[in-house]
């Protein structure tokens, strides 16, 4: 791709998001269903006319590359917002005040996951035996999600911890700032704690979902556009469904399926058996499609209770 049509791309997306920080949330509030669905509409809506402009340009191989390795990220991402519901919650951030917090997550992981493509995508042209790290590593991550063992507890993760004890903090939120004074010296508050921490889990996110998308492609404007488009719609989406976030209950066990297929495609490929786009983009689809759909057929179970002190329930 010429560099000056991925660089427009790049430059539309962060002028996108300035337009959306500066013009419509530049007020402390808590965006409504409505007004978050419609910045979903409008990122979704971006993020799929990409790829007809791909279909058209490049065909429908690459085309359907992207959209396969657009439909891995957000999948992945919506894995996020459970995180992310953890993590306000445990920090008691006030609604109002989470936007900001995401805008300058999201700005943060395109910086983090576009190192990581590139590092991923030299490793890959330049040792082949990485090929069989990374696709080993797929089915070993989709094994411990079904197990429940990629859940985040923010009381016991050490950088928490270290973040918490080398920075001076104020005890209290001050509105949307990250930086503040009190009794004369400059400390950092709550909400810069928890931008950092967001930061740092997808960083760990991110060494997940990399190998995926590179057992679609690896070729860099596939997989940084489709990583870009992905992430942009996870703000907005989470202020959609953040109050109904728990009835995706089977979500975790559909991006397993996910997660394992792409592992088996990339290892099949290191031996030269490789299994279409076209299968591929249908097998990530029908799978996520019946996650999501069974979730919202199937009620959660309830959590047992754990017994009072005295043995009654």
């Amino acid at each position: 791709m010429p560099w000056y049509v991925f660089a427009g791309a790049v430059a539309f997306v962060l002028a996108m998001l300035l337009v959306d920080l500066k013009f419509f949330h530049s007020e402390e509030h808590e965006p409504t269903a409505r007004e978050a669905g419609a910045w979903l509409a409008v990122w979704v809506t971006m993020g799929v006319a990409f790829g007809l402009f791909l279909l058209l340009w490049k065909g429908s191989n690459e085309g359907g590359k992207y959209f396969a390795g657009y439909l891995i990220e957000y999948s992945l991402s919506v894995d996020n917002m459970f995180v992310f519901v953890v993590i306000f919650t445990y920090f008691q951030v006030p609604s109002a005040y989470q936007h900001q917090v995401l805008f300058y997550g999201i700005l943060g992981a395109i910086v983090f996951r576009g190192a990581f493509i590139l590092v991923g995508i030299a490793l890959v042209r330049s040792l082949e035996w990485i090929v069989y790290v990374f696709g080993a590593f797929l089915l070993i991550t989709a094994f411990r999600m079904v197990r429940g063992q990629t859940e985040v507890s923010p009381e016991d993760n050490p950088i928490l911890r270290f973040l918490q004890k080398r920075l001076p903090t104020s005890t209290r939120y001050h509105g949307q700032r990250f930086i503040t004074k009190e009794n004369g010296r400059r400390v950092v508050t709550p909400l810069l704690i928890v931008l950092l921490f967001i930061d740092l889990i997808d960083i760990a996110f991110a060494i997940d979902s990399i190998p995926a998308i590179l057992a679609i492609t690896t070729k860099p404007y596939l997989v940084l556009t489709s990583n870009m488009f992905a992430i942009l719609g996870l703000r907005a989406l989470y202020f959609f469904l953040a109050k109904s976030v728990d009835r995706f209950h089977l979500l975790k066990y559909g991006l397993a399926v996910i997660l394992a297929f792409v592992g088996v495609k990339m290892l099949l490929g290191a031996v030269h058996f490789e299994i279409s786009t076209v299968v591929s983009l249908l097998v990530i689809a029908v799978v996520l499609a019946s996650t999501i759909i069974l979730s919202l057929k199937i009620e959660p179970k309830p959590e047992p209770q754990e017994p009072s002190r005295d043995g009654h329930e």
